[in-house]
């Protein structure tokens, strides 16, 4: 036992990292060996230990008491599938964001004409002024007034 200590310690500790479980798996070992060393040649003592040794440390590996399984918690467990990625909003976030959209498009659809169809280029379809102007057939900073009239236009409908 003194010859090996050492070395059936450190054959231990490399499969459980762990001081002390190495300590009692080394001590395992020994009581297991003792107990059946007339089975051994004495020249093989060594592997024949180190083999003991890992033997016992993989039983314990697989011993229910390391298999032992923590619950997570809820904010540890992974999206399910088919949630969208990111950040999932809340369904009450998710209505009150919609409302909002409605009743912008509303809001949009409303205006009269000159601005009525670039407000609806610009907020609903999230097209650029170039764009705007582009489909309208007018040059680009003749784009740009009706949608800033557009902004100051639904200002007041908002209050």
């Amino acid at each position: 036992m003194q010859q090996y200590q050492k070395l059936i310690y450190t054959v231990c500790l490399q499969f459980v990292h762990d001081p002390h479980t190495a300590e009692d798996l080394t001590q395992d070992t020994f009581l297991a060996a003792f107990s059946a060393i007339d089975r051994c040649e004495p020249q093989y003592y060594k592997a024949w230990l180190v083999r003991v040794a890992a033997n016992k440390c993989k039983d314990h590996l697989k011993s229910a008491w390391v298999r032992r399984v923590e619950a997570p918690g809820d904010d540890a467990l992974p999206e399910p599938r088919g949630a969208p990625p990111g950040d999932a909003a809340d369904p009450a976030e998710q209505l009150a964001q919609r409302a909002g959209a409605e009743e912008l498009e509303t809001l949009v659809r409303s205006l009269r004409e000159p601005y009525g169809r670039i407000a609806v280029l610009y907020f609903l379809q999230h097209k650029d002024t170039a764009e705007i102007a582009a489909l309208v057939d007018r040059p680009p900073r003749d784009g740009k007034q009706p949608v800033m009239a557009c902004q100051t236009a639904a200002a007041p409908a908002d209050r």
